[in-house]
Parts: structure tokens; C-alpha cells; sequence
């Protein structure tokens, strides 16, 4: 049998390979320490209070440009009756060293959040509860238009809960309230925008009458670093024509066999496709065309790359524990219990994704965290994809050892074969040994950056005090990681077509080959035997 490129390559050539994929993998991290910036930056910016004096809600306020509106100062506000007298005014992006600065397409992506600013006042005290409503528009322009040339984009009346606490209650110090997320943007296909907020207040309704003294309003806007997109494109760019033409050279070595094609082959197939859509760089039409379903997109295709990426590992493990030979791991029936937990596990992180970006394509400015439930609900589908993510990598570190116990109680019977035979057999061993055990670190990377995505995804939504220093390196270097690892896979899993000499054709179709040998004692026993007899011959 002419088995796998893993068995049957030389030495020399699995080392030449081996180093190159290292030095791919060492560069990957390099090129994500080194070149690539953060992937992400925030800047804050200070609300312009503008004098709205005809309540005009159709109107577009801003503070920057010919026809600005009229700012008004911390005294002026004091002596305005009406709050609704008042429009918080973002002008984005900033100017920075007195230069106008816009956006780019290649940040693809906006997001914004609120920092509220609210004095103690005795004559008007807050609950650490309090709901916020917010009219909320926002407005876009592009180089060349005029300064007051802004075009809709989107609007809404949200409501917010807001928390806060005083430790010190006196006159002249300010609340501690929780950030509000506010929106969220696909794309940032305009390089200018324009946010104008209001905080109705109504008598009957009570709406905002257990609002404090707002003193200023703050906007943190995180967006995506223009250059790490370039390199996480550029290595997109780089590894798709890759894996596809080793996926073509795979299947055509698969197909010139005499044989169906197995199991672990097709799962191999499979992982090869999800990856190379993953790798697909469809960002580069968001240069051009305004794609804001861009990031539920990148979602979906992440997600059907880890499934496929998890259900391998499964399969790979479980193909290779042997544990009775009679039994039948040609079909996914056998692993449809595993599988099963993997595919509802997406599904569930797919309706949650949807019930958010979905919602945010018609208006960016919903969000599944504004109430107690859904943030409840979304911060417990975090929790909970990351706890399975943890249990799903030590059941997968427990299958491995089985096979790791299961070689090492084959490997009793090795000392009794012929010397070349047993030579054969060692090199296999080591070989599956180093792989088994770079699937442990592939695994345990994939299960700690997807872990740590959710995480830093979710902290400006959750509001808590979490210090995370993310660095483009683990990005781009898990990344690279994935494609090394499964280029590696398929190379070495590939049909070789190295055929042994026939006078040693017939015994080693008699041994049983190293994929397929008995864990029972008394089939162990019989090999022992056998081998013993054919050294003796």
C-alpha cells in the first residue's frame, strides 16, 4: 500500500518542508509585530452644544465648516429654559495639528459610544438607574461637497439605561455613569459624518426628568487601523491562491487512486474550501462599493471556518484512535454525537450575530445591550461560547492522548520486526507524534483568539474595566498559523505514490499498516508473533 506523503517522504525533504513552513509561521508574526499597526485605534471627542432655537429637528447642526451652527457656553445652557433648546454635535473625524482629516475605506468600520458627564446637584438627583432617551441622526458628506452639504444616513429615538453612583455626594462633583453604546457602522465608505443628538425632555411622559445636570457628553469612536487592514489583506492576498492550488493538486492525487476517497480526505477537502472562502479578500470591494453588511459577512465565514476547523480535529483524532478495528469510522455516523455539539454551538453564535448586525443594517443605531435582558442574553452567550470553547479544547487534548497512548502501546511490537520495517515504523511515529502535538498548539491558539475576540468585541458593549494590550502579531500570526497548518495537512496527508519494491509488497500488505493496527492484547500478541516469524525468515 502506498499510504501517505507523511510516511513514505524522506527525511531531508520533511525537513526542507518543515523549515519553510516555520520560517512562513515566524514571519507571519513579524510581519504582524513589526508592519501592522493596532488593529484598532478609539479617539474621543467632546460634544459641541449647539443653540437650536425653533426645536427645528429637520435641520443639520455642526460645529465646524461655513454656516456652523451657534455653540454655546456653560453659562448659556444655564440660562436656557428648554432642553431641548440644546443638540450634542459630533463633527467626525476630528482635525488634528489644525489640519481636516477624513476617513478612510480602509477602516472599514465605525463604532461609537457614550460617556456622560452629569454634575450633583441636590435639586436634581439621579437613580443609579436611569433611562435615557436619545434622538439620535447622523448625517455624511465627502470631499468636495460644501460644508453644509450633509446627506441623511440614519436616525432614531433610543433608549438607553444609564447607571451611575456618587460616592461623595456635594455640590461641584460629578456622577460615575456607565458608558452607552450608541451605534455601530459596516462601512466608512464617506469621509465625513455628522452625529446630532438630543436629549428630549417631556413633562408628560416624563421622558429624561430623572436626568441630572448634563455638563458634557463624550463620544469614544473605535475604528479599524487603515494599515492593519492592508497587511490582513495582504496576507489574504497571499494565501488564497495558495490553498486553492494545493487543494487542486490534492484532489488530483486522491482521484488517481483505485479507491473512493476516505473519510479524513474529505473532511480534508472540506477545511481546504472553508478556509479558502475565509481567505477570499472581499474587503477589496468595500474600497469601492458601500458594503455595511460587510462585517456579518466576515462573520459568517468565520464561523463556517471554525466549524469545519473543529469537526476536523474530531474526526482526525478519532480516525486515529483505532480502538477496534472492526469498527466503522468510514462516515460521519460514527462522529455525529461530536459533530453535533459543534454545529449547534455555530448555529446558536450565528442567530446571536444575526439578531445584532442583522438588526444594525437598517438602523445602525440598535443594539442587543440596551436592556437589562438582552445584555444579559448576549453577555451570557459570550460567557458560554467561551466556556465551550475551553471544554471543547480539553476533550480534544483527551482524545489526542488516547492516541498518544494507543501509539505507545503499539509501539511494543516494533522491536521485533526487521530492521528496516522497524526503522519505518519509528519515522511514522515521530512524525504523527509532531503532528498530533501541533494540532495541540493550533487548537489551543484558534480556542484563545477566538476567546479573546468575543471578549474584546463585547468590553465596550458590557462596560466593564477590562485591560486588554492586543497586538497585531497574534492576529496575523494565528492566521498564518491556520493556513500553515492546514497546507501542512494536506501536503502530508496526500496520496504518495511511492510504491515499495515487490518482494516487500506481500509482507507489508501482511502486516497491517501503521494506521490501522489492533489496541486489543491478543491482536497485539498476533502481530508480535507474526513479526518475530517474518525476521526469523
Amino acid at each position: 500500500m502506498a499510504g501517505a506523503i507523511l510516511e513514505n517522504l524522506s527525511g531531508r525533504k520533511l525537513l526542507v518542508l518543515v523549515s519553510i513552513l516555520i520560517i512562513s509561521q515566524i514571519s507571519c508574526f513579524l510581519i504582524g509585530g513589526l508592519i501592522a499597526p493596532n488593529p484598532s485605534s478609539a479617539d474621543i471627542a467632546l460634544a459641541s452644544k449647539c443653540y437650536d432655537s425653533g426645536n427645528n429637528t429637520d435641520k443639520w447642526f455642526y460645529p465646524r465648516g461655513k454656516g456652523q451652527c451657534h455653540l454655546l457656553t456653560q453659562d448659556d445652557m444655564k440660562k436656557l429654559h428648554m432642553a431641548n433648546q440644546i443638540v450634542f454635535a459630533f463633527q467626525l473625524p476630528l482635525p488634528r495639528d489644525n489640519m481636516i482629516l477624513d476617513y478612510s475605506r480602509w477602516q472599514q468600520n465605525l463604532i461609537g459610544v457614550l460617556q456622560f458627564d452629569i454634575e450633583y446637584h441636590e435639586e436634581a438627583l439621579m437613580a443609579e438607574k436611569t433611562l435615557v432617551t436619545i434622538d439620535a441622526k447622523m448625517a455624511y458628506r465627502d470631499k468636495g461637497d460644501k460644508d453644509d452639504d450633509w446627506k441623511y444616513y440614519a436616525s432614531s429615538r433610543e433608549t438607553r439605561t444609564l447607571e451611575c453612583t456618587m460616592k461623595e455626594k456635594k455640590a461641584g462633583y460629578y456622577y460615575s455613569c456607565s458608558i452607552v453604546p450608541l451605534f455601530e457602522l459596516g462601512s466608512l465608505h464617506h469621509d465625513y459624518y455628522l452625529l446630532d443628538l438630543r436629549l428630549p425632555v417631556d413633562d408628560r411622559s416624563k421622558m429624561n426628568n430623572g436626568l441630572g445636570q448634563i455638563v458634557d457628553i463624550w463620544l469614544v469612536a473605535i475604528n479599524q487601523n487603515g494599515g492593519f487592514t492592508k497587511v490582513w489583506l495582504s496576507l489574504k492576498t497571499t494565501f488564497f491562491p495558495i490553498i486553492v492550488a494545493i487543494m487542486i493538486w490534492f484532489w488530483n492525487r486522491v482521484h488517481q487512486l483505485n479507491r473512493p476517497p476516505a473519510l479524513l480526505e474529505q473532511m480534508l477537502l472540506y477545511l481546504g474550501c472553508s478556509l479558502t472562502f475565509l481567505n477570499m479578500p472581499l474587503e477589496y470591494l468595500t474600497l469601492m462599493f458601500d458594503m455595511p453588511y460587510m462585517p456579518l459577512i466576515g462573520d459568517i465565514r468565520q464561523g463556517i471556518f471554525y466549524a469545519s476547523l473543529l469537526s476536523f480535529w474530531l474526526v482526525f483524532a478519532g480516525e486515529h484512535l483505532m480502538i477496534q478495528e472492526n469498527e466503522n469510522h468510514s462516515t460521519l455516523r460514527a462522529y455525529w454525537k461530536h459533530l453535533s455539539a459543534v454545529v449547534i454551538g455555530c448555529i446558536s453564535l450565528f442567530v446571536f450575530d444575526v439578531c445584532e448586525r442583522g438588526v444594525q443594517l437598517k438602523n445602525p443605531f440598535y443594539s442587543i445591550w440596551v436592556t437589562s435582558f438582552g445584555s444579559n442574553l448576549a453577555l451570557g452567550f459570550i460567557i458560554l461560547a467561551g466556556v465551550s470553547a475551553g471544554i471543547y479544547f480539553l476533550f480534544l487534548t483527551y482524545m489526542i492522548w488516547q492516541v498518544f497512548c494507543n501509539i505507545s502501546t503499539k509501539r511494543s511490537s516494533l522491536p521485533s520486526m526487521s530492521g528496516a520495517r522497524r526503522l519505518h515504523y519509528e519515522g511514522v511515529i515521530y512524525r504523527f507524534k509532531f503532528l498530533m502535538l501541533a494540532t495541540l498548539v493550533c487548537a489551543g491558539m484558534t480556542v484563545v483568539g477566538f476567546i479573546l475576540g468575543q471578549v474584546s468585541e463585547g468590553r465596550w458593549k458590557w462596560d466593564e474595566d477590562i485591560e486588554l494590550e492586543y497586538t497585531s502579531a497574534f492576529f496575523s500570526g494565528v492566521y498564518g498559523m491556520w493556513n500553515i497548518y492546514i497546507f501542512a495537512l494536506i501536503v502530508l496527508y496526500s496520496p504518495s505514490h511511492k510504491q515499495w519494491p515487490q518482494d516487500d509488497q506481500q509482507s507489508m500488505n501482511e502486516e497491517i499498516e501503521f494506521s490501522r493496527l489492533p489496541t486489543e492484547p491478543s491482536e497485539i500478541s498476533s502481530l508480535t508473533s507474526f513479526a518475530r516469524k517474518t525476521a526469523v525468515d
